[in-house]
């Protein structure tokens, strides 16, 4: 039989290749049989977010290093506050609008009454690295503006629904088709609350809620624990501690045991106590018996405990995004350059998460409130478009001497300019200017005439 067709067009066909991981990370050998696997954000965050929350609590309150590591963040993401300063070319203006704000923020009714603006920036911050995220809802009434804080265990977690069109409720947190922010569900006490009994969660604006956190990836929708990988290192190294104590106890402790090598009881010649032993008293000299032997007990310590424990404790640093000497206190064999290296990163963190996350997700939507209340109330006559600009907490310089050497030779060579340069130092300008030449004038109006640098405008 014929072939309807050439044999030329007959082509050979082959398996295709069989496909090789070549990815160490992607093995299935004994190195990476049993690794453990990440997988969606949002389904992992869900899965472990209260357990790894109540575990990093229970750790900020009772393991030192935890508790001065959070509060090392908290201190230097807002210090004493962060201070907003209005973006206009009336200096008039800038100032009026400051005063109105300090005014607003120094008031503790408007933030529960427990704290005024800069305190709430701290609880913020500690809700964000103990909790990894923080909520605070604006609330306006007949007699002004404030913002109430909220613990982020009201958040409804178990809150998930495909609500049609394309709208979800993801772990409390409403999105439209759009895949924007609407809505948050939030239990109306506390559910850890003594005094709350089962609630159902209720339905607030996302524009009067404010969620503060740090995402890991993209499309997350909660925060998590910024102590969630040191959790079971801290853990561990708990153990490790309460193990090396109690070893040196025993070490301290001077333990005899009596051994009758005759076989002949020794009850007649030692005077036991109730439960079986031997008192030994100090500057005592026993004769023992013809065949009875004493061996005292002498446990070993762990010789390579203190390198292992730094070992740890830089782990837990590192996890925590801190330097060594923040997280211990342990100034040993730090210098200038060591300290300045590990400052400088960190620094770049804080100011990170400062700009990145603070910024836009807390501080400027209260100034926007604030302004349209302002505005609106009739108590201030400005542009409801006027811009800000947020002065952060001044960090302290390990050498200051330098450091304004440094921005001095910046100012000279045109790299930076004086606006620039103060508000590093957290400060307003127009504050520090008005204060300067206020000084000046009461020097000169009491014939005081301090001894400054060269140059300065009144100098002798």
């Amino acid at each position: 039989m014929a072939w309807p067709w050439p044999l030329s067009l007959i082509t050979r066909t082959t398996a295709a290749p069989v496909r090789q991981r070549s990815f160490d990370a992607a093995t299935g050998d004994r190195r990476g049989k049993g690794m453990g696997m990440f997988g969606p954000i949002n389904g992992e965050v869900g899965a472990g977010l209260e357990l790894t929350r109540r575990r990093a609590r229970y750790l900020e309150a009772n393991n030192p290093w935890c508790t001065n590591g959070v509060s090392v963040w908290c201190s230097h993401l807002t210090g004493s506050g962060i201070r907003p300063t209005a973006k206009t070319n009336s200096i008039d203006e800038r100032q009026i609008v400051s005063a109105e704000f300090e005014t607003w923020a120094d008031d503790p009714a408007n933030f529960g009454g427990m704290a005024n603006f800069w305190g709430l920036q701290e609880q913020v911050a500690r809700h964000l690295v103990r909790d990894g995220e923080a909520l605070a809802a604006i609330e306006m009434s007949l007699n002004g503006f404030g913002i109430r804080l909220i613990a982020p265990d009201q958040l409804d977690q178990a809150k998930t629904a495909n609500l049609g069109d394309g709208r979800l409720i993801v772990q409390g947190v409403e999105f439209d088709a759009r895949g924007n922010r609407v809505a948050y569900w939030i239990f109306p006490d506390a559910p850890h609350s003594e005094f709350t009994q089962f609630a159902v969660s209720e339905r607030y604006a996302a524009t009067d809620i404010l969620h503060i956190f740090k995402p890991m990836s993209a499309g997350q929708v909660r925060g998590v624990s910024w102590l969630a990988p040191v959790v079971l290192t801290t853990h561990e190294l708990d153990q490790l501690s309460d193990a090396l104590l109690v070893g040196a106890k025993t070490s301290a402790m001077l333990a005899g045991f009596l051994t009758d090598i005759n076989n002949t009881s020794t009850e007649t010649v030692f005077d036991f106590d109730d439960e079986g032993a031997v008192s030994l008293e100090p500057g005592t000299i026993q004769a023992l018996p013809a065949g009875v032997d004493i061996k005292f007990s002498a446990p070993d310590a762990a010789k390579d405990a203190p390198a292992f424990v730094r070992l740890n404790l830089q782990a837990i640093a590192a996890g925590m995004g801190l330097p060594e000497h923040l997280l211990s206190g342990d100034l040993t064999n730090a210098n200038y350059s060591s300290i300045r290296a590990g400052l400088l990163p960190f620094r770049q963190r804080v100011e990170q998460v400062q700009y990145h996350t603070l910024v836009p997700q807390f501080l400027l939507p209260i100034w926007r409130r604030w302004l349209a209340f302002q505005i609106t109330s009739g108590r201030m006559d400005i542009s409801a478009d006027l811009d800000v600009e947020w002065i952060m907490p001044r960090h302290l310089q390990v050498d200051p001497s330098k450091d304004v050497d440094a921005v001095t030779k910046m100012l000279d060579a045109g790299l930076m300019s004086r606006t620039q340069a103060v508000a590093e130092l957290g400060w307003s300008i127009d504050d520090l200017d008005a204060e300067i030449a206020q000084d000046r004038e009461r020097e000169a109006r009491l014939g005081l005439n301090f001894n400054q640098s060269e140059g300065a405008p009144n100098a002798a």
